[in-house]
């Protein structure tokens, strides 16, 4: 009975892991979120167009730097003009930095003319822990065929100071890029940087 207690265990804490750790080439963990209009957003709907999904906090300064150059927003609004799908998830808890209502995140939106599909609001962290983002930004790049094909940085500059900008590798425009030329991604997985993500 024990033996049995025991494997049965394993198999569960297999599968749990197996459902947390989001693979490369394999299927993106599908997820349903509400943004700051109370619009449903279900990962799956999206299939047969790329998806980029971008952890955010508004009060890192990480993301201060790519939100403050227009950086983000310029690549969001790129990827729009392509039929990209860009959600921004935002999985501060409720107290901690970066946790805005919709109506807060609505004003940064418009205040930082934020060119995102939607944002997402993920106080409870479900997704945030379903993809296991770990800073922010923290980058994840999904094909038409739904499969995650670049998780990581969004570039290799790592420091918060703007200068650092010029000349980096973006790897996310790398990713998009070669989806679009219908060619691999180079570059598959980097280390993200940035702020810890405030579940």
């Amino acid at each position: 009975m024990k033996i049995f207690l025991m494997t049965a265990m394993a198999i569960i804490l297999s599968v749990n892991i197996a459902i947390a750790a989001p693979q490369i080439g394999q299927p993106a963990p599908d997820f349903t979120g509400t943004d700051t209009f109370g619009m449903s957003h279900r990962l799956s709907d999206y299939i047969g167009k790329t998806v980029v999904l971008e952890w955010t906090n508004t009060e890192c300064p990480y993301v201060g730097k790519h939100y403050s150059t227009g950086n983000m927003q310029a690549m969001q609004k790129a990827a729009a003009a392509k039929g990209i799908i860009w959600l921004t998830i935002a999985s501060s808890a409720e107290g901690k930095q970066g946790y805005t209502t919709p109506e807060q995140a609505n004003e940064y939106i418009k205040a930082n003319n934020a060119q995102a599909t939607a944002r997402i609001l993920d106080p409870s962290g479900e997704i945030g822990g379903l993809y296991e983002a770990k800073t922010t930004p923290h980058m994840f790049v999904i094909n038409p065929e739904g499969l995650l094909v670049y998780e990581g940085a969004i570039d290799d500059d790592p420091k918060f100071k703007k200068d650092g900008m010029r000349g980096a590798r973006n790897y996310v425009i790398a990713a998009l890029r070669a989806i679009d030329a219908g060619q691999p991604v180079e570059v598959t997985q980097t280390q993200p940087y940035g702020c810890s993500v405030k579940y």
